[in-house]
């Protein structure tokens, strides 16, 4: 009877300690695609993946053990993608990629001081929907041609992405101010995007987010 008074006991001061805290957060997304393939396939043109700016918005619960480790998951909404630049003869053809993402990242935490955290761990990211910009300079288009080629890109994307993706981040976070705090992390892709691939071909995607949020205490 004893043992299980005191596994009682033990238990309600562990659920004691513990502190369950739900927050939002949101700023600033630089997200690129890489890929195994050779943008430059043809003599003379030159091509190149490059980083886009986005954002992302969302909210978050973290649960505290004690003073040092935590658990914390969220829900994000993100715009991200990345750009590919291709170059011929004076002409650069831009394709703004945006991979609108439910992203939903759960990480281990550890506090080094009150006030600042570093974690990691494992995110999953679903897709919502594709939007694909082409800007060129150096020459003149048409814009109905434009508008073609956008439109393709985008069931293209669509029909040729896999629904969901994951892979692992890292990062830091810093109480600035009763439950106010500035975050940072990089997200790496681990899974390959492309759903029917073809000679081995991949598409992973990585981003790095900054940002404010608020925890309400």
């Amino acid at each position: 009877m004893r043992k299980i008074l005191f596994a009682s006991v033990l238990a309600i001061s562990i659920a004691a300690s513990a502190q369950t805290t739900f927050g939002l957060k949101g700023g600033f997304a630089l997200s690129k695609l890489t890929s195994n393939e050779d943008l430059d396939v043809i003599e003379g043109v030159n091509g190149e993946l490059k980083s886009k700016a986005g954002f992302y918005v969302g909210a978050l619960v973290e649960h505290k053990f004690n003073n040092k480790f935590a658990v914390q998951g969220e829900v994000q909404y993100a715009n991200l993608g990345g750009k590919a630049e291709v170059s011929v003869s004076g002409i650069t053809v831009t394709e703004n990629i945006n991979l609108n993402r439910i992203v939903i990242p759960v990480s281990a935490r550890y506090y080094a001081t009150p006030d600042l955290a570093f974690y990691a761990g494992p995110f999953v990211s679903i897709k919502t929907g594709t939007k694909v910009n082409i800007d060129v300079s150096g020459g003149t288009a048409n814009s109905q041609s434009l508008n073609e080629a956008e439109n393709l890109l985008e069931e293209s994307f669509d029909d040729g992405l896999k629904s969901a993706e994951f892979g692992l981040f890292l990062g830091a976070d810093y109480n600035v101010y009763k439950g106010f705090f500035v975050d940072a992390r990089y997200s790496f892709g681990l899974s390959n995007m492309i759903k029917n691939p073809v000679a081995d071909e991949k598409m992973k995607m990585n981003f790095f987010q900054i940002g404010v949020g608020y925890k309400f205490k």
